[in-house]
């Protein structure tokens, strides 16, 4: 089993002298998914690696997804099987093997409104759905579907009316903090030996005539700069595709268009229901979505052309997710059972199509240039098959023989043991003096790791008390994100280590001192400085709130770019 690195503030210091020495082979730009998963699958490989992502691990469309794993039913109706069958596979390795600590099962039900043919239709796209998944032979151990009538139905989501079904089909996904995922990829890749720096961007791509040779990153903490020779620089920047790729000077083999989807989470007791919903609407899908005390109700599919750092969400958007689930609710949700919302931008592949909902989903890789490799396109469940495609195109530019990829029986950290720990957590509860409900949350996010947090604890009790205003976090969560997983900002603790930010009522506004104050000796923060990122947070939120009722995307994104990135990008 690889030793745990931890992505500490020193670390990211090292990683960052440790790329401006010598030639990497690879350096990956882009600290999302993909390029994440890149990095690991180059480092499992054998070559050296640097990555570097702009603002914070995840920090884009990586935390902003549906939150599911799945294959996608819906690119069945539309005769995708091949990209279903791919997602079907990978599923099931992320459920069995390499995150089974990180990606868990989650039932789906299907309500049928139509006697007679609905039924059969749904019903056998269904069963293709499970044939596919089995014949990958990674099915990751998920019931098959069911058939229920509308009585059965209704016992296992009574928040529905009773005539908006006659009766419905059952059937499993999976769900994963994509957040914490995308975190684990990058921590799992330094532990093989790539160097990872975040809030480090690409200035300028280094230049040998028409080769791209490398690039010049900036230190965004200290303005520093260092130039990182590569032999092959791959560019995994999602939204912001076109962007870095004019950086080369080329406008590329392809486009990427962004598109919008949006999400409100609701408490849990608002929804009666044992599982998941799936509805169909007139574009799309929208899923209502378990997620601990809470559903997520989500997406919408729209053209995107504001900002890409921050897609704002609008009045229109929270109304047009409420009106549809609303219309199969015996209750209604209103807007003032809204307890977070966030948007995240889709890199959809430029094609003829007029609405975003039919562009493609599959990626694409191209060497646009000597030296820079571009990936773009797909979805969340394959990041892995993209990595592989993007590093399997830089290894044929490479001299030497590189091995093929590995990443398909390489567990992320925190995969090996945790289902033993699982098991001892009664156990561990005992010794620690935490409720076993904490050591479960601990084991649900961190896996095997969960005993370093455990460790915290036994030196300082305190850090076992929960954050204020979420009680599911606790305080030696806020330590660990500085020491141990790269976190450099009170919101990167709030809104993608933890996801309070979207989880509580007050979006994380009285847990910000409290992070703050938790951060600091690790970072070297004074008071002048503790109030700086707390401030920030809470205009941050303001912002985010003020943006939700607004009337349309363009006067929403103008609210929230009220209050900037608290370390310039730009």
């Amino acid at each position: 089993m690889v030793h745990p690195v931890a992505l500490s503030p020193k670390a990211r210091t090292q990683a960052l002298a440790g790329m401006g020495q010598g030639e990497l082979d690879v350096l990956v730009v882009g600290g999302g998914v993909v390029g994440s998963g890149a990095a690991l699958d180059a480092a499992t490989r054998g070559l050296s690696v640097g990555l570097v992502e702009a603002r914070d691990w995840a920090s884009g469309t990586s935390s902003r997804s549906s939150k599911l794993i799945h294959g996608g039913l819906r690119y069945l109706e539309m005769l995708d099987f091949r990209l279903v069958a791919e997602a079907l596979k990978e599923r099931g390795l992320l459920l069995r093997y390499l995150a089974p600590h990180l990606v868990r099962p989650v039932p789906f039900l299907y309500p049928l409104q139509h006697r007679v043919t609905e039924r059969p239709y749904v019903g056998s796209g269904v069963l293709l759905y499970d044939a596919m998944a089995r014949a990958s032979g990674t099915s990751g151990g998920l019931p098959v579907h069911r058939h229920l009538s509308r009585h059965r139905a209704l016992r296992e989501a009574p928040a529905l009316r009773s005539d908006a079904l006659v009766g419905a089909i059952q059937y499993w996904d999976a769900q994963v903090d994509d957040a914490r995922h995308t975190l684990f990829l990058a921590r799992t890749a330094a532990s093989y030996g790539a160097l990872t720096a975040n809030r480090t961007r690409v200035s300028r791509f280094l230049r040998q005539g028409e080769r791209v040779v490398g690039a010049v990153v900036t230190d965004l903490e200290s303005g520093e700069e260092t130039e990182v020779r590569a032999k092959q620089v791959i560019n995994a920047t999602g939204v912001w595709t076109d962007d870095t790729q004019a950086m080369a000077g080329t406008r590329g083999q392809f486009h990427v268009r962004a598109s919008k989807g949006v999400h409100v989470l609701v408490p849990r007791d608002r929804i009666n229901s044992r599982t998941g919903l799936i509805l169909r609407t007139e574009k799309s899908v929208l899923f209502v979505i378990p997620w601990g005390r809470h559903w997520i109700i989500g997406t919408t599919d729209t053209d995107w052309t504001l900002d890409k750092a921050h897609p704002a969400l609008s009045s229109k958007d929270v109304t047009y997710l409420l009106e549809h689930v609303n219309s199969v609710l015996a209750t209604p949700l209103v807007p003032e059972d809204v307890e977070g919302v966030y948007a995240g931008l889709r890199p959809l592949l430029s094609g003829e199509a007029a609405e975003t909902s039919r562009l493609s989903r599959e990626h694409l890789v191209a060497h646009p240039v000597p030296g820079l490799v571009v990936v773009a396109g797909g979805k969340y469940t394959t990041y892995r098959v993209m990595a592989k495609d993007a590093v399997d195109e830089a290894a044929r530019a490479l001299d030497e023989k590189v091995p093929g990829c590995i990443t398909h029986r390489v567990p992320l950290l925190g995969a090996d043991g945790y289902p033993a720990l699982w098991n001892s957590r009664h156990r561990l509860a005992g010794h620690s003096g935490l409720h076993v409900a904490r050591i479960e949350h601990l084991l649900n996010r961190y896996g095997s790791l969960a005993p370093e947090l455990l460790a915290l604890v036994a030196t300082d009790p305190a850090l076992g008390e929960a954050l204020p205003s979420s009680d599911d976090y606790l305080r030696v969560e806020a330590v660990y994100a500085v020491t141990h997983e790269g976190a450099r900002h009170v919101e990167d603790v709030l809104a993608r280590r933890t996801r309070i930010s979207i989880e509580s009522w007050d979006r994380g506004v009285d847990a910000a001192p409290t992070v703050a104050q938790l951060m600091a000796p690790h970072l070297g923060w004074d008071r002048a400085h503790q109030d700086r990122e707390v401030d920030h947070y809470v205009k941050r939120v303001a912002a985010e709130r003020e943006a939700q009722q607004q009337p349309d995307d363009r006067t929403a994104d103008a609210v929230r770019l009220g209050v900037p990135d608290i370390i310039p990008v730009n």
